[in-house]
């Protein structure tokens, strides 16, 4: 369950009377979506205006939203399996598919919960308005990248994937206040991909992260967040779920600009689609 993944993973360094927040809200979910700020703060041995700074550090504006939040993680915990399944040794081959499938639908319905729509209107809006787009990632991030570049190349947008941390840092030094930089991590922690999104910032780029849920440094330092399932920690996948997530949130964010463009872009779909078919034909021509 991403939110109270993402407070175990925080819970060493939060202060004192957030820590006792933290842990009460671990022990006692269902209590703590029943209760009105008053009473959580007399239950936890916490105060109002440390349930409002808890609330915002885990991405909710008020305790309002950040109940809603967490309910919606309780009832879900119903309906799904409570953890990713992993790797096992001699799994036959209807577990594997079984446990693969499982996994990826539970990633993308924990990451579709942690969806904010302002935020995502924002980054349609950017994506729209944007000159040129840099996508920043390493390693499996790097191949949603690539993914988003393949999108966006396809309705016209002067988009470009980066992956090796020298040419990140080259491409963002050359943007501006009309473009966007977006950094996909899934820890939100990893350092090339960070360091390129400062330096758009510091160009006036608007920049936006990708992350799992939670606080980390790459979506402190952007200005349109979006988040992904955080429960794949320690797990020997590959971070197939996570890739899922990451993928999920690209092609909403693909299909809600398209969509909201619709007589601009699907044009030049179908423009990019026609141009391929007729070029590949040729080849295929010539080979016979």
């Amino acid at each position: 369950m991403s939110i109270l993944v993402a407070i175990q993973e925080k819970l060493e360094s939060l202060h004192l009377k957030e820590r006792a927040l933290a842990e009460y809200i671990l022990k006692h979910p269902q209590q703590a979506v029943q209760m009105t700020i008053t009473e959580l703060a007399k239950e936890s041995g916490s105060s109002t205006a440390t349930i409002s700074r808890f609330c915002k550090t885990f991405h909710s504006q008020n305790f309002p939203e950040f109940k809603q939040k967490l309910a919606t993680e309780l009832v879900q915990q119903t309906s799904t399996p409570n953890q990713y399944q992993d790797i096992v040794a001699g799994n036959s081959l209807q577990d594997i598919v079984s446990a693969i499938t499982a996994n990826h639908l539970r990633s993308l319905t924990d990451t579709t919960h942690l969806i904010d729509y302002n935020q995502l209107r924002l980054a349609i809006s950017a994506l729209h308005q944007a000159s040129r787009i840099d996508l920043y990632g390493s390693a499996t991030s790097g191949v949603v990248a690539q993914d988003f570049f393949h999108k966006l190349i396809r309705i016209g947008k002067a988009t470009a994937a980066f992956s090796d941390p020298h040419l990140q840092l080259t491409s963002a030094s050359s943007l501006t206040s009309k473009d966007v930089a977006v950094g996909i991590s899934y820890s939100g922690e990893t350092p090339e991909t960070i360091n390129a999104l400062r330096c758009a910032a510091e160009q006036g780029a608007t920049t936006l992260s990708i992350t799992r849920f939670g606080t980390n440094t790459l979506a402190e330092h952007a200005s349109i967040k979006l988040f992904t399932s955080s429960a794949e920690i320690g797990m020997r996948r590959g971070d197939m779920a996570s890739r899922m997530a990451q993928l999920h949130v690209v092609d909403i964010l693909f299909i809600g600009l398209v969509s909201e463009h619709f007589e601009l872009y699907v044009p030049r779909l179908e423009q990019s689609f026609q141009t391929v078919r007729h070029y590949t034909k040729k080849e295929e021509k010539k080979t016979r």
